[in-house]
């Protein structure tokens, strides 16, 4: 039986020592992404034998690079809608980025009370993708309340961030300029991009940058933004050809959405396959998650909800009111923060680049410079430290991974954790 609480969360002990080993709050992305899209696809105990899989109920694995094995970990539903999480009332799904991350702040000191063995435990906030502009609010209001004198105090100590949303259009600008680093885009191209857009791809200012935009999409269209070197998808049921489809016309409608090429991927039993696709895999948490003994073991409340998605996409009452948490970053440089940034380098949804960028201007001092890390002896990425008056920040590569890093590359990045 998987230790759980009824609707909202999934917590795994440290299977080293719980009473001193860091807590870990991991928030998923989305907005939407259930809390056992980490523990079963990123840094979980567990996996799915996806291998062996020819219908019916999955089987899981043991997964041996969990972080777990060095940390207590809260997976945890949110916002409201997510996964098993439910609201007894309609008002109470109406939710935020800004409230969404309140919340966390007060959940995690009402879990702490309730748990008082782990009060004195380190504590780490973390996310993956559109997650990552929780931590910097999250950390911000738990600092508030322990000099508020709320109880019980939370020990922060730092924030782990995989592929960090962080600032839409300094992501999107870093997306052009990474196409053109990879060879995606011509050298004519992005010379004109440039100048006619004047550095900023987010927002079209004439014509001549409307038409190198267009003309960019349409070259990027058919490469896989969350891995560049992945296969593009090919969709089993028309609704989820059209939902693909709809989710090219809005790139080029709506070039601000963090959203734009996972709006839709539940898909249908495929087929045998004669090519690998990423979302094959993530149709297994659907069908696992909706199998009642399933959602007994996990604890969920029968009848909250109807039918389990690993991303609910429909979160109609969530809306994302933040779009820059750069402030929120530089304000706890002064804090003594011990901060992992780290990023798949062929990553075009949220690039490297821009990640680089955002670390640069927070205007730290550089510790150790760029460097390889190594795995068994082979670079394993590339990494950069920083400190400033007692904040440390420590950046990482994944070599060859894509978006959600510990999906492409889990042995790496328990390495990298540890």
């Amino acid at each position: 039986e998987i230790p759980g609480y009824p609707g909202l969360l999934t917590v795994q002990q440290s299977t080293g020592n719980p009473g001193t080993d860091p807590l870990l709050l991991f928030m998923n992305g989305g907005p939407g992404c259930s809390g056992l899209n980490a523990f079963l696809y990123q840094i979980g105990p567990l996996k799915f034998n996806v291998t062996d899989y020819t219908g019916g109920l999955p089987s899981l694995l043991y997964e041996p690079n969990a972080w777990t094995k060095t940390a207590n970990i809260i997976f945890i539903d949110a916002p409201i809608g997510a996964g098993f999480s439910y609201a007894t009332t309609t008002s109470a799904y109406n939710s935020t980025d800004t409230f969404n991350s309140v919340q966390m702040q007060i959940f995690l000191r009402n879990w702490l009370a309730a748990h008082p063995s782990f009060q004195t435990n380190p504590v780490f906030v973390g996310s993956d993708s559109y997650a990552g502009i929780y931590p910097p609010m999250v950390a911000t209001a738990i600092l508030r309340g322990n000099e508020a004198g709320l109880k019980p105090y939370v020990h922060l100590k730092g924030m782990i961030l995989s592929c960090p949303h962080t600032h839409t259009d300094l992501e999107i600008n870093a997306r052009v300029r990474f196409a053109h680093r990879l060879a995606l885009i011509s050298d004519a191209l992005y010379e004109s991009l440039e100048v006619n857009c004047g550095g900023n791809f987010a927002e079209s200012t004439n014509a001549n940058c409307t038409e190198d935009l267009a003309a960019y999409d349409q070259l990027i269209k058919l490469i896989s933004q969350t891995n560049v070197l992945d296969p593009v998808c090919t969709f089993i049921s028309p609704k989820s050809k059209e939902a693909f489809k709809l989710a090219m016309s809005n790139q080029e409608k709506n070039r601000r959405s963090i959203q734009e090429f996972t709006k839709d991927h539940r898909l249908s039993l495929p087929r045998p396959r004669d090519f690998w696709c990423k979302y094959f895999d993530y149709y297994l948490v659907d069908v696992w998650g909706n199998y009642p003994g399933v959602q007994a073991a996990l604890h969920v409340r029968p009848g909250t909800v109807s039918e389990f998605f690993r991303c609910n996409n429909s979160l109609a009452a969530y809306t994302e009111d933040v779009d820059d948490v750069l402030d929120y970053h530089k304000n706890l440089t002064s804090l003594g923060m011990q901060v992992l940034v780290f990023s798949g380098d062929h990553d075009m949804f949220i690039p490297h680049n821009g990640i680089e960028e955002w670390i640069k201007w927070l205007n730290l001092t550089i510790d150790t410079d760029w460097r390889p890390w190594f795995v068994d002896g082979q670079v394993a990425g590339y990494t950069r430290k920083y400190t400033d008056d007692g904040y440390r920040l420590t950046y990482a590569t994944l070599k060859g991974a894509g978006h959600s890093s510990p999906e492409y590359k889990r042995r790496e990045c328990y390495e990298m954790f540890q």
